[in-house]
């Protein structure tokens, strides 16, 4: 029996009890919480056939910048590339083969094909968003969302979250105005959305209110930190604004407490702490030995050869510790890595 989702598209494969799982996680990925992947467990081991939760899982794998988690999800698409699916789920698996196969200018147009004929697909929406960012094409990042907006109400579980992507899209854009007061529109209905403020943040650094967004952070610091995937970022934007008020000290115990302060091993939170140690000594600050041990948490990753931004970060930790034999490792290890071919082996 074909079933369909909260926006009315088919879902082959699901349960009634899966499909609540399973738009609660969505809802949860949309929102960027990281409740995202508990559920989806239960959800295909309630019905193995439900090929969205596949999809869905495999998405958020691909979404990070950890080589290892990335690759765990050519395993998911294997077993969903193997389930009953209708059109829309094939192009779904279609577009995570092309990512997977390094393909991801074929990844974006097989989203926008999908998104062309179900304007509703809210994963499909943010998938493709995550990629045109990453991309840095600004055009897409506004146009895409623009162009399924009219399909979309209030009414519907997600429209929100749209609303979300199309203000940092008008940010990325340049259309300050514009995006703050879409920005301000969700959060009227969603106050815990992170990805708006983190939109919200980018305002205020855009427009250079450093001390206008120190005090907002500060002030919604429980929406975007209790359970959000931005957390550790949003602090770092943080960090940023009390670096251009030149108070370093503050600067520095945000490192220590909310950047270092779980010795985190996730690649974003590296790349956030790396990102802000070099900005705080180019200001004329000392990180003292922080440097080190931010090194020793990058070196796990040397090999990886997964991700050019990950990369440039790990070596800014490897030069402002002064360790010069773990970023020769590391430029050996992309030269070597040159000679596969994909990001996955």
């Amino acid at each position: 029996m074909t079933r369909t989702d909260a926006a009315g598209l088919a879902v082959s494969g699901a349960t009634p009890r899966a499909q609540e799982i399973y738009e609660s996680a969505l809802a949860a990925f949309l929102g960027w919480r990281r409740t995202a992947d508990h559920p989806l467990a239960s959800a295909t081991h309630e019905a193995p056939g439900f090929v969205m939760a596949h999809v869905l899982e495999a998405w958020r794998l691909l979404c990070s910048r950890d080589r290892a988690i990335a690759h765990s999800a050519q395993a998911v698409a294997k077993r969903a590339a193997a389930l009953p699916a209708d059109p829309r789920e094939r192009m779904h698996l279609g577009a995570i083969g092309a990512v997977l196969a390094d393909d991801y200018e074929g990844a974006r147009r097989r989203l926008g094909e999908l998104l062309r004929h179900h304007p509703r697909d809210a994963l499909a929406l943010q998938v493709a968003h995550t990629l045109d960012h990453l991309m840095g094409d600004t055009k897409m990042l506004l146009g895409r969302v623009a162009s399924v907006l009219p399909a979309w109400s209030p009414s519907l579980p997600g429209y929100y979250a749209v609303r979300a992507m199309h203000a940092f899209g008008l940010l990325e854009s340049g259309r300050y105005a514009r995006a703050e007061e879409a920005a301000s529109e969700v959060l009227a209905h969603d106050a815990l959305d992170a990805r708006t403020h983190h939109t919200m943040a980018h305002l205020f650094e855009m427009t250079e209110r450093a001390e206008a967004g120190a005090r907002w952070m500060s002030q919604h610091a429980v929406a975007w930190s209790d359970g959000s995937v931005a957390a550790v970022h949003c602090w770092w934007h943080l960090a940023l604004f009390q670096l251009a008020r030149g108070r370093f000290d503050s600067v520095l115990q945000l490192y220590d407490q909310r950047l270092r302060g779980d010795r985190s091993t996730h690649v974003a939170d590296l790349i956030d702490a790396s990102s802000l140690l070099w900005r705080t000594e180019l200001a004329g600050a000392d990180p003292g030995q922080r440097w080190q041990e931010l090194a020793d948490a990058w070196a796990p990753r040397i090999d990886d050869a997964f991700c050019s931004f990950s990369d440039i970060h790990a070596m800014l930790a490897f030069v402002g510790a002064r360790d010069w034999a773990r970023a020769g490792r590391l430029e050996a290890a992309l030269l070597q890595a040159r000679a596969t071919p994909t990001r996955h082996g």
